[in-house]
């Protein structure tokens, strides 16, 4: 392509998209970073779900409590290194640590002993590396660009992802008959390598006031979870994060139910997972290329936030109505896209009239610590109810309460941060107290 060509090119992709010429690379190389970062992960989502049937519906309670113990773990090694890394050492550690262990996953996929154990302990990792992984990057991110941008942008960069959860299991489907499971291992260990290469050439990238020479934050390992539990904000965030994991635990573990009823074989299931993986981040690019932005430009983050536990509501509405697997896979399918077009990335945007510090060792807490906590916690509350004889339709309709409740703070939340991003700087470094 000529020189005229690429620049009528990027002037038509600036207009459509609302970018400026100044965030046009910017959100180029982060819309790739999330490319390679989500495509290595759901190369081994099928995998990791299977693995979870495979070990018993009536053990997931287990497995979700085992994640929330690994993150207990991770999370204050996490504090440490960002109290004592700056940024431009910190994330490279995070992605080289998480490389390291698909290799040793590798290995011991080839040694191929004691299976069932491997398969937990990698239902765990990978689930842990999920939430830490993407935690990171939209630290990151919202590092880098600020709330007026964020509104137009968070989309198009959150489509990223989208696109990589889109190619991911189509790789797995190509490749896993052709290579096998463990050297799908090897490839997403690759595709990670190249979102460190995104990284690097963001840092190059970064506005001004936000260079690669801010100091680490310092602090200690707890400091994270203090001013969380000290700003209503923060505690509103959390209490948001817990409800979406109550409601999103009650589905999956739903889901887990009838597909082991209805599908007899492993490749069975695995493949249902794949393509509805695959519907799901279709419809989810879609709708963040094309709407997301125009949506919360025109109607604010508060209403963008309650669209989630609406779409929710009338879901568990109908399950409840109609406990079947038709009915089910259209919940989960519209949930799941709703969350990762709209709600996510105006969920991130929450943070970015934050300080620096909230932005990683705050955000973390809660995308990690309360997220699987909030896993584990309800994946007992249904083992529970299932253990006294609730039938999917009464768990569903039981859940129809909480998912108002989530509406509701929703709101809140969007009002509050309407009311934070345009407050004074004096006012923000007192938000904590309000």
């Amino acid at each position: 392509m000529t020189k005229t060509g690429k620049h009528h090119e990027r002037h038509f992709l600036t207009r459509f998209f609302d970018v400026s010429e100044q965030e046009f690379k910017g959100v180029i190389w982060s819309f790739l970073y999330f490319f390679f970062l989500l495509s290595s992960y759901y190369i081994l989502r099928p995998v990791r779900d299977e693995m979870g049937i495979r070990g018993g519906v009536d053990q997931l309670q287990w497995l979700f409590t085992g994640t929330f113990l690994a993150m207990l773990i991770a999370v204050p090694v996490f504090a440490w290194l960002a109290s004592r890394y700056p940024r431009r050492t910190l994330l490279p550690i995070v992605y080289l640590f998480f490389i390291a262990n698909l290799l040793c996953f590798y290995g011991l996929f080839q040694l191929d002993k004691g299976t069932v154990y491997i398969a937990r302990a990698f239902f765990i990792w990978l689930s842990v590396f999920n939430l830490f992984a993407v935690s990171v990057f939209w630290s990151f991110i919202v590092d880098i660009f600020d709330a007026e941008s964020a509104k137009r942008l968070f989309g198009i960069i959150a489509a990223g992802g989208s696109a990589g959860a889109i190619a991911g299991p189509l790789l797995t489907a190509s490749l896993v008959g052709a290579i096998g499971v463990p050297n799908l291992l090897l490839v997403a260990s690759l595709l990670l390598a190249l979102a460190l290469l995104c990284i690097g050439v963001l840092r190059r990238w970064t506005r001004p006031d936000a260079t690669e020479s801010a100091p680490a934050l310092g602090g200690n390992v707890y400091e994270g979870i203090v001013r969380v539990v000290s700003s209503r904000y923060l505690l509103g965030i959390c209490g948001f994060i817990l409800l979406y994991t109550t409601v999103a635990t009650f589905l999956y573990f739903t889901q887990a139910r009838i597909i082991a009823v209805e599908f007899d074989t492993a490749v069975d299931r695995t493949q249902i997972f794949a393509l509805m993986d695959f519907a799901v981040n279709t419809l989810t690019i879609v709708l963040q290329l094309l709407v997301t932005g125009r949506l919360v430009s025109r109607f604010g983050v508060a209403l963008a936030l309650v669209l989630l536990p609406a779409v929710v509501t009338i879901g568990l509405v109908a399950f409840s109505i109609a406990p079947v697997l038709g009915v089910l896979l259209v919940v989960q399918v519209s949930r799941r896209a709703v969350n990762f077009a709209i709600a996510r990335p105006v969920r991130e945007m929450l943070y970015t009239v934050l300080p620096r510090i909230d932005k990683y060792k705050s955000k973390n807490i809660v995308d990690t610590l309360v997220y699987r906590g909030g896993d584990a916690l309800s994946g007992w509350a249904y083992a529970v109810l299932a253990a006294a004889g609730a039938g999917l339709a009464t768990i569903a309709a039981l859940a129809v309460p909480l998912a108002l409740v989530w509406g509701a703070l929703a709101y809140w939340l969007g009002r509050r941060y309407d009311k934070l991003s345009n407050a004074s700087e004096k006012y923000k470094a007192l938000y904590q107290a309000d």
